[in-house]
């Protein structure tokens, strides 16, 4: 076998691959240049890029010698994808930190060895700059496409890019449809940073990345089979209150569409529904039973006033209910054992909320605080809907007050974990007192001036002004072993008297 033998590359050469200069274009006049380059010399002819973009050149001493063009990433690619390791909601909204390198051209007359693989070598050095600069964002990863039967793909090789394989053969002739061609072509990724897959796939993303993750409607993910045993109990649960005429979106299927939008964190109103309705596949719709549009044959989608209908005249408690159950339904009874308490201003609503959720961010519940009142009380209402025998509630510091605490402790059998700020100083200083250090005798003899005093720290059980505890006892005594020695010792307690004693202070003699 024959032995190819490389071409070497002349001082002329090599002066022109140390002084290349590359830079992305921007100037109307240089990117009309730089799509008739490549619609006249591309093989492909097309020039047309899609979302996000930039075009690069490389030059000599001002002598345009390569173009580049970068896009947006395609939509699904089954070996990318599986290279990453993302999951597809992941790649959906994640999606931005890649960029496709569609188009790579050399101009006519302008080849010598090296100089593409130089060119792709300073494009890859900048491009995430140049990328967060222009859109706001820095890539992660980049990809591109290479016919077989025209290049072997070499310049992608020597600047690091890996081979992953072939499409399928198909490419998209309409926004929701695909064309057989039979040509597949060579898949090449790089990572622009160390580990970009391992961190592209991860929960969160890095701080640097989080501005370029797509604040995108969730896809509906609910199978059919899911929402038709949903619509059973709907059905059984709802009273149409609509005329028949207006029945294109049955009242069970709209509010099983709203309740499967809430438990996907969609709850910003009406807009958000229909957008959320939008992602449904057609399998999805003709489970809700929704009809077909004569003129399409396809089964419709509700827009807003749908939702602004059935919103206006379903009840809240009503559809708190159907999200509770279907999210029961979903997820099994709640496991954990934490129940945290916060109030929120509904954006474009105009009203504050109150919600409870588990300590996994689980919906429990939740109230609209009523005019001219606060959250203090709507977080009673909500506590009060709960269960929390052997459950810890975690409230901010606007709800550490006496009322709630009793509450949650004495009325529902639950524990407490209150935040105190420094504006509130009584409360404050109460909870000082219960930790200081105060002298007291052993026994009533030990009472006497003359005998030392022993110190220990006081126990919760002292009627101080403040919050209940679970171990408090009517006597003023804890139900600890402590209390319970000074009550058989037969020492005679004044829990006021010592309520209003100052830290060290003796006992009055009489």
């Amino acid at each position: 076998m024959a032995r190819i033998k490389r071409k070497s590359v002349s001082p002329a050469e090599q002066t022109v691959l140390d002084r290349l200069q590359v830079r992305p274009l921007t100037r109307a006049e240089d990117l009309a240049r730089c799509d008739a380059h490549i619609v006249e010399e591309h093989y492909l002819h097309d020039a047309t890029l899609v979302g996000e973009q930039l075009r690069y050149v490389a030059t000599f001493k001002g002598q345009w010698l390569a173009v580049a063009t970068w896009s947006a990433a395609a939509f699904h690619l089954k070996a990318r994808d599986q290279f990453i390791g993302w999951t597809p909601e992941q790649c959906r909204r994640r999606r931005p930190l890649l960029a496709n390198n569609s188009r790579l051209l050399v101009l006519a007359d302008c080849h010598c060895p090296n100089l593409i693989s130089r060119f792709m070598k300073l494009m890859l050095a900048r491009l995430s700059q140049d990328w967060q600069a222009h859109w706001g964002h820095p890539l992660a990863l980049v990809e591109s496409f290479v016919d077989p039967q025209l290049f072997q793909g070499t310049a992608y090789k020597v600047s690091g890019w890996s081979h992953l394989g072939r499409t399928a053969g198909w490419k998209r002739a309409a926004a929701d449809f695909y064309l057989k061609h039979d040509a597949p072509k060579q898949i090449w990724v790089r990572e622009l940073v160390k580990q970009a897959c391992v961190k592209l796939r991860a929960p969160e993303l890095p701080a640097a990345w989080t501005c370029a993750e797509s604040d995108l409607i969730p896809r509906c993910r609910v199978k059919a089979g899911e929402i038709r045993s949903l619509m059973e109990w709907l059905r059984q649960e709802l009273v149409e209150f609509r005329r028949p005429q207006a029945l294109a979106y049955p009242l069970a299927g709209v509010m099983a569409l709203i309740v499967m939008a809430m438990a996907t964190g969609v709850r910003k109103g009406p807009d958000d529904l229909a957008q959320y309705a939008d992602t449904l596949s057609q399998g999805q719709l003709r489970a809700l039973r929704f009809r077909t549009d004569a003129h399409t044959g396809r089964l419709r989608r509700p827009k807003k006033t749908v939702f602004h209908t059935v919103l206006n005249a379903v009840e809240g408690e009503v559809l708190e209910r159907l999200l509770l159950r279907w999210q029961e339904q979903l997820l099994g009874p709640v496991q954990d054992r934490v129940v945290i308490v916060d109030g929120k201003q509904m954006r474009h609503g105009g009203v504050e909320m109150v919600n409870a959720v588990s300590g996994a961010g689980r919906f429990l519940g939740g109230v609209i605080t009523q005019a001219k009142s606060n959250e203090i009380p709507a977080a009673r209402q909500v506590l009060g809907q709960l269960d929390l025998t052997g459950r810890t509630v975690l409230v901010d510091a606007l709800h550490t007050n006496v009322a709630t605490a009793q509450q949650i402790l004495y009325e529902q059998g639950g524990d407490f974990l209150m935040t105190v700020k420094g504006n509130q100083p009584t409360l404050r200083k109460t909870l000082a007192d219960l930790f200081t250090e105060r002298a007291f005798s052993p026994s009533a003899e030990c009472a006497h001036a003359n005998h030392p005093a022993r110190g220990q720290l006081r126990t919760g059980g002292d009627p101080q002004p403040g919050l209940p505890r679970r171990d408090a006892q009517p006597g003023g005594f804890s139900g600890g072993s402590t209390g319970g020695a000074l009550a058989d010792a037969g020492v005679a307690q004044r829990p006021m008297e010592r309520a209003n004693r100052l830290p060290g202070e003796q006992p009055h003699p009489g």
